[in-house]
This record gives C-alpha cells, sequence and structure tokens, in this order.
C-alpha cells in the first residue's frame, strides 16, 4: 500500500503509533469527533445589503469550479471500488448483551488478531488494513472540514495562521457591523421629525405641480419658437442662396484681380532685377578687373607683378619689365579716357619692352639736354648689377620720363574736378617733382643711379604705382559724375 503524503506539500508522513491498531470503536469515536458540515438554513436578511451578499454568494456558488485540494483515496479503494464491510458500521451489540465474563478487553482482541495473524501466516495483509483504516480515517475528517487531511506539522503552523488571520478579520468585520446597528438604532426619527418630514414631502409634492403647469407652459412656448425657427430657417436658406451667388461673384473677381497682382508682381520682379543690373552696371569698373594695382609687403604690385627689388628680396628683372609695361598701360588707358595728350611724349606700352619716345624736348624740362625722337627704353635686361651709374643712365630717364608723364595727367586732373560746380578738387597722394636733375616722388629719387639705392628705388616705386592708380580712381569718377 503507497504511503500517506501530506495533502500540501506532498511531504512522506509516518503514522503516528496509536493510530495503527485501531479498533471498530475507537474509529467511530475519532471519526464522530470532527462536526458535520451541514448546510443552515440562511437567517432573514435584515438589509437589502445582506440580501445582495446573500445573492452574490449564490451566484458565485453556481459558477463555482472544482476544489482546490483533492482527498487522497488508497490504491485499494479505487481498484476494488468497496471498503472493509468491517468499518462500515460499528456493532456493539454484542458487548453490551454479552456476559461480563464474555466480553473481551482490547488486550485480548489484539492478542487474538496477533495470533490470527501469525497462524494464518499473513502478516502484511492485516498491515494494509491498517493502513487502509487509517486512510478512511483521514477521509472522513476531511470531508467534514475545509481542510484536506493528512498534513505535516509545516503545514498545519501554515493553517493555523490562515484561520487565525480569517478569524481575526470576521471579528472585526463582526464590529463594524455591530457598530453600524448601534448607530442605525440611534439615528431613529422621532415624531417631530417625521412630521417635519412629511411637511417637507407635501411641499416638495406642491413644488412638483407648480413644475409640471410650468413645463406645460413652457412646452407650448417651445411650440411657438419652433415654428418661428421654420420661419427663420426659410429665410436663412434665401440668404445662403444669395451669400453663394455673392461668392461666386467675388471668386470670379479674385481670380481677375489675382491675374492682375502676378502680372503686376511679374512686372515689378522683372524691374528690379532690370535695375539691379542697372546698378550692378554702372559699379562696374573694368579698369579695376584689367589694373590691380596692390602691395607686396613693401613692393607695389600690379597684377600680381611685383614693381622693385632689393638685396633680400631680388626680384627677377621680367617679372620687373612686365610690371612698368602694365604701369606705363594704364597711364596711356587713363589719358585717352580723360582726352588728354601727353606734353613732349608719346608713350608706346609694349609689355615687358615698352618704351617713351621724347617728341618736344622744350616742352618738359626733364629733356633738355636731348634730341627729338629719343627713344627711353622702359625696361633693363639686368645683365648689370644695381647701383652702376654708366649702365644706369637710360633707365633712369625712361623711369624719370614715366613720373613726368604721371605728373602731367595729375596735373589735369586736379583742374579738372577744380573747375567743376559743387566738386571737390583732387590731389595726387605724393608731391611730384620731376625737373632738372629731380625726378622725385614722395621726397625719394626715382632712379637706380648711385650705390645702394635699391630700397629708395623700390619705394618710389611703391609711389608712383599709387599715384597712377589715383589717377584711374578719379578718372572712373569723373565719368560718372560724381565727387568724393
Amino acid at each position: 500500500m503507497a504511503a500517506l503524503h501530506c495533502q500540501k506539500c506532498r511531504t512522506p508522513l509516518k503514522v503516528d503509533s496509536s493510530l495503527q491498531d485501531l479498533n471498530p470503536a475507537s474509529f467511530k469515536i475519532l471519526a464522530d469527533a470532527a462536526p458535520a458540515l451541514e448546510a443552515k438554513a440562511p437567517d432573514a436578511p435584515r438589509s437589502a445589503a445582506a440580501i445582495e451578499r446573500r445573492q452574490r454568494y449564490d451566484d458565485v456558488s453556481q459558477t463555482a469550479g472544482s476544489a482546490i485540494h483533492r482527498r487522497n483515496v488508497s490504491a485499494s479503494q479505487r481498484s476494488s471500488g468497496r471498503m472493509n464491510p468491517d468499518m462500515s458500521y460499528i456493532d456493539v451489540t454484542a458487548s453490551l448483551m454479552a456476559p461480563e465474563g464474555v466480553i473481551e478487553t482490547p488486550s485480548k482482541t489484539k492478542k487474538a488478531a496477533n495470533k490470527a495473524s501469525t497462524t494464518n501466516g499473513d502478516g502484511g495483509e492485516a498491515l494494509s488494513r491498517r493502513m487502509e483504516t487509517v486512510t478512511r480515517l483521514f477521509d472522513i475528517l476531511s470531508a467534514r472540514s475545509d481542510i484536506d487531511l493528512p498534513i505535516c506539522s509545516e503545514c498545519t503552523e501554515l493553517v493555523l495562521d490562515g484561520l487565525q488571520k480569517r478569524q481575526t478579520a470576521v471579528i472585526r468585520e463582526r464590529d463594524a457591523y455591530v457598530e453600524f446597528l448601534k448607530q442605525a438604532q440611534q439615528d431613529v426619527p422621532t415624531d417631530e421629525e417625521v412630521a417635519k418630514t412629511r411637511q417637507d414631502l407635501e411641499t416638495a409634492r406642491q413644488r412638483e405641480k407648480e413644475a409640471l403647469e410650468e413645463l406645460i407652459a413652457l412646452e407650448a412656448e417651445k411650440a411657438r419658437m419652433e415654428d418661428e425657427i421654420a420661419l427663420l430657417d426659410a429665410e436663412a436658406d434665401a440668404l445662403d442662396e444669395e451669400e453663394e451667388a455673392f461668392w461666386r461673384e467675388r471668386n470670379t473677381f479674385t481670380a481677375e484681380l489675382t491675374a492682375f497682382q502676378q502680372e503686376r508682381d511679374s512686372l515689378q520682379s522683372q524691374l528690379a532685377h532690370d535695375t539691379k543690373l542697372l546698378e550692378s552696371l554702372q559699379r562696374t569698373n573694368v579698369y579695376n578687373d584689367t589694373f590691380v594695382v596692390g602691395h607686396d609687403g613693401v613692393f607695389g604690385t600690379i597684377n600680381g607683378l611685383r614693381l622693385g627689388r632689393l638685396n633680400d628680396h631680388p626680384v627677377e628683372w621680367p617679372e620687373i619689365n612686365a610690371a612698368l609695361g602694365q604701369a606705363l598701360l594704364l597711364l596711356v588707358v587713363v589719358a585717352e579716357k580723360l582726352g588728354y595728350k601727353f606734353k613732349g611724349y608719346t608713350l608706346h606700352p609694349v609689355g615687358s619692352t615698352s618704351r617713351l619716345i621724347l617728341t618736344d624736348p622744350d616742352a618738359v624740362a626733364t629733356g633738355a639736354g636731348k634730341a627729338k625722337n629719343t627713344v627711353l627704353d622702359l625696361y633693363s635686361s639686368g645683365s648689370f648689377a644695381f647701383g652702376i651709374t654708366a649702365f644706369m643712365g637710360s633707365f633712369d630717364n625712361a623711369m624719370i620720363a614715366l613720373l613726368e608723364c604721371v605728373r602731367q595727367v595729375g596735373d589735369y586732373v586736379e583742374q579738372t574736378t577744380a573747375s567743376q560746380s559743387g566738386g571737390e578738387q583732387r590731389r595726387m597722394p605724393y608731391e611730384i617733382q620731376t625737373g632738372k636733375d629731380m625726378g622725385k616722388i614722395g621726397g625719394v629719387k626715382i632712379g637706380l643711379n648711385g650705390v645702394q639705392k635699391e630700397e629708395q628705388w623700390t619705394k618710389a616705386c611703391k609711389y608712383l604705382l599709387t599715384c597712377s592708380h589715383a589717377s584711374h580712381v578719379a578718372n572712373e569718377a569723373d565719368s560718372r559724375g560724381v565727387g568724393s
């Protein structure tokens, strides 16, 4: 026979020795000790809340599922389908009716059972029967309680804790009901309160009657208002048709107006574009793009070409010759723009081999002592060292002649701007002196005649480009008719 297990934690249990040898009388006493779970007739409910709780309990009971704990059924009961007939009832008649000397004591019964088992040699069957008796006892006790038996001591403690908590909750609920009952008994209205309540009821009924009369009057007023609303709806429909016609006309007008506005905006955009283009063209100066005059440290530059030469910065002569050719070309362009004709010189800007021709020695002081049509080369091959006077005389004369031409253009610009009404007279940034043996600009000689003259010649060349650029700017301002 299978061993007993705890019905909660399924731990194997050991049956107490007091339960192993149970006679029918002891079995009945133990079975009857557990109270039977009989359904009690419910008391008459005292309130609607009690009725509601009872109805809810009935609904839950009808839809309740299977039990959480399954009672243990022995293997012999499932196999045979019947119980031991000795355990179905207890016959005490024999013990009551038998003579005094015939009644067997429990010890004698036990000895007889042991003797029978020894005689038959069926000790295993007796053990199985005792286990079946114990199992049957636990089934009866489980059927008469809410707890499936047997259970171990640990689970028993847990069950006891749970029952104590339930008892505490039930006691708390009972105390709440008792308190509520006391409060309800204290709140029983008096005769005066009943009379006042009845008076209030009559007053409420009278107010209800008045409210009904007012409701009838309001319904009549509502019917009249509905008729008026119907008339207003018809008028609103007519206004809607007029509004629709108005919006159709307005949309047509808006479409035409939008077309005219788009055309106007297009013309304005085109005008603004043309105006900006005109302003851009007016501000455009092709001379500034053609002749870019600036500086690179101590060197003056024109179109990126350095004009000058130092010992620590030996600029190549081809670059210097090209810069001089660009400067001479700028001077020629400015003179043509101003309509000015140089006195005593003819300028031939030919790039790196540009030259000036003295056409009238008497017209300029720098041409004294020179023959007519003298060619002054504004370039150098660079085959000689700086500072050698014998080889630099012709180049210095060409530089002085170039400075004289710049002076003539500067004087012409000063005279022209001074004669304009409301205009500001323009002057050269640096004073130019081109008399006999002079050739200075800003107090610095333009020639290379002499030893260690590279620094002052480089500075004079920078001043020369600055004056050329100033005459070019004045030419541009005069061509636009503005002063600055």
